[in-house]
């Protein structure tokens, strides 16, 4: 009885039309924005697939995951765990590039979801991974923005942590909430108190809903969100600044096919704009169904995916998949997630930059880190914090004022600080030890690791000891920071 109930209550009785038209307006959408995928924005109204297109639809990274995904729940059972996601995407090739590229390469190396997206092992955790793998949450849960927002936590940590799935939940339950609501403004508002109010995606959408309520236009506020969130996050394809994108792109869309993806696609230059128009593309195939959708261009894919390739992967077999045969699994999996009398737990995460040292060396705290753009869609952004192994990776968020490793120690007793660091290939940085106020060495820091002792004399109980990475090198191009071990010990007696 629980199934049938749950179709009554909350599925549409049109939920094929509105799952094939979700799958099929992001496949259109991501095809329709791919030509300005970190590049610069759309100024003319994009109205139709580029002209060389010749269906079928290729394998894209903005829905193949989703595929993977269903393929996952129909072979392990609506109870699937994400460490059996993990396995299909072993048996899938999945991960082509940024975080999921990342993710591919630690399962290859044993390492298990979701640690596959966590900081400690994933350096593009903040990156819009989640977000292009979450539609299908939505589709899986319709009408119950609450279970998608879950279900695209729990899952989407494969490749993502923290304010990234945030993101993917809230693509999910706007794509639930499409079902069966009809306001474009209203499903990004309900999705967005879905969302920790403490996580830096939610500051995003807050910062959305702030200007449009105060009458901003689409541009005005898409200029606020990059100048805000674009600048913490230099990588074209972050999450947050992607994200606030998408939200605007729904609520200004009002249900408009391309309308939505103008929107998506001539907001701000150097963006994730295909993943972008996708996610928000979605929603509107939920909204309205596939009378919604632009007929001509739909007929154009030839109702299928198929493809040998995804950037440096091949797929044997190759993918060849109807697009109607993958609406129809995906509303089957969706009756049996319903009769599930439980979902996998999945808490809101936080991360900051600065919590990477409790994996490497907690005596220390780390400020001012800066998230750079290393593996970001547009080549040579500079600089990205992150952990590899046992060496923490780090670029100031702020150059002028560098980036600050901090600790308080006993230096009642002369101390040895005994330093291995080393610059990014090519780069240099400037190193600067103080220990309470006053500066005790400094050296430019070229080429490999190397082993530094600094002598610290005895300044009292709890002095502060603080090192400085300084990237404003003079002739030097400026490299990120190498830090492997930051050890103290007592000073041999003087002579």
């Amino acid at each position: 009885m629980i199934l049938p109930l749950f179709l009554a209550l909350f599925a549409p009785p049109d939920q094929l039309d509105r799952t094939l038209a979700a799958w099929t307006a992001q496949i259109l959408a991501a095809n329709m924005g791919f030509a300005f995928e970190h590049k610069p924005a759309a100024v003319q109204p994009v109205t139709k697939l580029p002209p060389d297109f010749r269906g079928p639809a290729p394998v894209d990274d903005d829905y193949y995951y989703e595929l993977v995904a269903l393929r996952a729940f129909e072979h392990y059972g609506p109870a699937l765990t994400i460490q059996q996601l993990g396995e299909q995407w072993k048996r899938d090739r999945a991960g082509s590039w940024g975080s999921s590229e990342l993710t591919r390469l630690l399962l290859d190396r044993g390492v298990q979801p979701p640690d596959t997206g966590h900081p400690r092992y994933n350096r593009l955790w903040f990156t819009i991974g989640p977000q292009f793998s979450a539609d299908i949450f939505g589709m899986l849960a319709p009408g119950q923005p609450e279970r998608a927002a879950r279900l695209a936590r729990y899952y989407t940590r494969i490749n993502g942590h923290a304010e990234a799935v945030e993101d993917a939940a809230f693509v999910a339950a706007m794509v639930s909430l499409a079902f069966t609501e009809s306001d474009s403004r209203l499903i990004v508002e309900k999705a967005a108190r879905l969302i920790d109010p403490r996580s830096p995606y939610r500051q995003c959408l807050e910062l959305v809903l702030f200007l449009a309520h105060s009458s901003k236009s689409p541009k005005e506020i898409a200029d606020a969100v990059e100048d805000r969130w674009h600048v913490e996050y230099p990588a074209t394809n972050n999450a947050v600044a992607n994200g606030g994108i998408v939200a605007l792109s729904v609520y200004f869309g009002e249900g408009d096919f391309f309308k939505t993806l103008n929107l998506a696609v001539s907001a701000a230059d150097f963006t994730d704009a295909d993943c972008n128009a996708a996610n928000a593309a979605a929603v509107v195939g939920a909204m309205r169904g596939m009378k919604g959708l632009p007929a001509t261009e739909v007929a154009r894919l030839n109702d299928r995916i198929a493809g040998n390739r995804m950037g440096p992967i091949t797929f044997d077999p190759p993918i060849d998949e109807r697009i109607s045969d993958i609406a129809q699994r995906t509303v089957n999996v969706a009756g049996k997630i319903a009769a599930l009398r439980q979902l996998p737990e999945s808490e809101p995460e936080l991360f900051t930059l600065a919590d990477l040292t409790r994996y490497w060396n907690p005596a220390w705290t780390l400020e001012r880190a800066g998230f750079g753009g290393a593996g970001g869609g547009l080549g040579g952004i500079r600089g990205l914090t992150y952990l590899d192994g046992d060496t923490l990776v780090t670029w100031p968020r702020d150059e002028v004022r560098g980036l600050l490793l901090r600790t308080t120690a006993d230096l009642s007793s002369p101390q040895n600080l005994t330093l291995e660091v080393g610059a990014a290939q090519g780069g240099a940085w400037r190193l600067d030890v103080y220990a309470n106020n006053e500066r005790l060495f400094t050296r430019l820091i070229e080429g490999g690791m190397q082993t530094l002792t600094v002598p610290l004399p005895a300044s009292g109980v709890d002095s502060v000891i603080r090192l400085y990475q300084h990237t404003l090198v003079g002739n030097r191009t400026p490299g990120s920071a190498l830090w492997r071990k930051l050890t103290l010990s007592p000073a041999p007696p003087q002579p």
